[in-house]
């Protein structure tokens, strides 16, 4: 029920315990994970297609952000006192702001461009290049940067600087909650509808074409469901009860109370988590890239659609499967 009386304090034990937990398991495996991809992707130079492009960029973004984490372990695990100033406040908060989009970012754009190679193969073949890749690349991370650089403005710090804030006091949250939505419509909602389209149209075509050994099949539409679920896993929860807590916030400072505001706030925390554990994620990205099931399985599809089209010969010869330069 609501009422006008002031609202209980939020117990922050949850958040000292929990926080600290996932931030160093993240930092372990993140630097573990990517530092794996970055000699993968070495190693590997040579063959990498235009797709290995974005997933270099993603891994540069998980990276920015990991090297912050141990300042939030301090921070969190010391019942949320900090102690490296204001400015270096805004600036882990804007780490995380551009690790998280830019994440959305180039996973979005490796998804197209997995599509682009099955849905439109003889359309895009030769005609999509690296500079066309590196051009997409700094969009990405100019949008990335349009999007976050606002959160820069707002107070981060609070009580003598010794709080710091993922959103911002109580004194901008509207302000803020209508940024925040804004930023979840353009920088993942968007995105999200383009992957669903993307992987959901590879999906029918996988299942449709009738010349891929039946097992392939069905493990690489395993991998599209893996990637869309990762996904959705780390930035769905996210967005939801970040700006649900920040509606909470408000109606507190309002005198509105209810019982399950506690709820709402470990919820937020949660999807917190579970957005930082994508720069940990991610490095299976590389694994799935550089899978050469992947590469046989959409090499397959490519083929299908070529042979599909060629009416004009009576017996056309089995094609030999190149690696196309959207890949």
């Amino acid at each position: 029920m609501g009422s006008n009386s002031t609202c209980k304090l939020v117990n922050f034990d949850f958040t000292q315990t929990f926080l600290p937990t996932v931030y160093v398991t993240v930092f372990i495996l993140g630097v573990i994970g990517n530092g794996l991809g970055l000699k993968s992707m070495y190693v590997n130079w040579s063959k990498i297609g235009n797709v290995n492009i974005f997933v270099l960029n993603l891994c540069l973004a998980d990276i920015l952000y990991i090297l912050t984490l141990p300042y939030l372990v301090v921070y969190y695990a010391y019942k949320s006192t900090w102690t490296f100033g204001d400015t270096f406040c805004k600036i882990i908060r804007l780490c995380f702001c551009i690790n998280l989009y830019g994440s959305i970012g180039f996973l979005t754009c490796i998804s197209v461009y997995r599509y682009l190679g099955i849905v439109h193969t003889l359309r895009v073949k030769g005609r999509i290049t690296v500079r066309h890749s590196v051009v997409i690349v700094l969009l990405v991370w100019f949008l990335v940067f349009l999007q976050c650089l606002p959160d820069m403005f707002y107070d981060k710090t609070y009580n003598n600087f010794t709080k710091c804030y993922d959103t911002t006091t109580n004194e901008s949250i509207r302000e803020y909650l209508k940024y925040s939505i804004g930023r979840t419509v353009v920088g993942f909602g968007i995105p999200l509808l383009v992957m669903i389209c993307c992987y959901g149209h590879v999906a029918f075509i996988l299942v449709t074409k009738k010349n891929i050994d039946v097992i392939l099949k069905l493990r690489c539409l395993r991998l599209v469901v893996i990637l869309t679920l990762l996904f959705s896993i780390c930035f769905i929860p996210y967005h939801v009860f970040r700006n649900l807590n920040l509606a909470t916030r408000i109606l507190k400072n309002e005198g509105t109370c209810m019982k399950w505001y506690d709820n709402v706030y470990i919820a937020n925390q949660v999807g917190n988590a579970l957005a930082c554990m994508n720069s940990a994620i991610n490095p299976l990205v590389y694994l799935f890239n550089s899978d050469e099931l992947l590469m046989k399985c959409f090499g397959r599809a490519r083929q299908s659609a070529s042979v599909s089209l060629v009416v004009d010969s009576p017996s056309p010869q089995k094609q030999t499967l190149d690696t196309m330069d959207v890949e």
